[in-house]
């Protein structure tokens, strides 16, 4: 099924050098973009990571330093990347926990501001675990018929993943063809961040989602600890989850 879009929609994949959102780097992204018009438009690019590639990492995707050692760094194609993606939607199989977070905080160690949480994300994955608990490949096999040939390259996932999606469009009449709903009903959290460490509740109030204040308001864990905002600032949390504590911290400020 064609899909139907108000606005262009980017599929896209992560090869990385691990899986620590805060401490590990993309060495391949792979984007299918769609537009409205059904045009595509596809592209692959190997980053310099600017660190080692783990042995069990180059098992996975075959991607070794020598590889990449003469690629661009991710702050070299940052900006050019982020006005590919201007205005576009975005989509991808595990995205919402994984290649969401990871590509939100190379752009804020590259120092581009590009503002992801204004974009509608569709989770492919989340979309078949909840229709058929399956892989990637199995869903390739179970909703194209197909069997993916070089799984765990970004290309051939990204390809697959937007192949799977117009597949799921065609089996499920309940899947409204529309992204503004796939992005609804592929997400499990309302994320105040985009590694889920706070939630927005029923009220639409920020609460952590982990750790001794989970459930509690954020607004009121750093009224009564301020001290707790100290202890995340200078942990391994993701830029971006330090990026909306300080954002919410500030809002309570300035209402003194």
């Amino acid at each position: 099924m064609r899909l139907n879009l108000k606005n262009p929609l980017v599929f896209f994949d992560l090869e990385t050098t691990g899986i620590d959102i805060s401490k590990d780097r993309i060495v391949e992204i792979s984007y299918v973009k769609v537009f409205p018009n059904g045009k595509e438009e596809s592209k692959t690019l190997r980053i310099n990571p600017g660190m080692p590639i783990p042995p069990e990492s180059t098992a996975i995707h075959g991607i070794t330093d020598d590889d990449v050692k003469n690629c661009p760094t991710f702050k070299a194609i940052a900006k050019s990347l982020a006005a590919e993606i201007e205005g576009c939607d975005l989509a991808g199989y595990n995205s919402n926990r994984f290649d969401i977070p990871l590509l939100a905080e190379e752009f804020l160690r590259a120092d581009v501001n590009i503002d992801l949480s204004r974009r509608k994300f569709v989770d492919v994955q989340t979309i078949f675990h909840k229709m058929e608990q399956r892989t990637l490949s199995a869903a390739y096999k179970f909703y194209c018929n197909k069997t993916l040939e070089n799984a765990h390259t970004a290309a051939a996932d990204t390809m697959a993943t937007y192949e799977v999606l117009q597949a799921q469009l065609d089996r499920y009449p309940e899947l409204k063809n529309d992204v503004a709903f796939l992005s609804d009903f592929s997400s499990y959290n309302n994320n105040v961040d985009f590694a889920g460490r706070m939630i927005y509740n029923d009220k639409k109030e920020e609460v952590f989602n982990f750790g001794k204040f989970k459930g509690q308001l954020v607004e009121e864990v750093l009224k009564k600890e301020p001290g707790y905002y100290a202890w995340m600032m200078n942990g391994d949390f993701p830029l971006n989850t330090k990026q909306k504590l300080t954002e919410i911290k500030l809002r309570n400020f300035n209402k003194k």
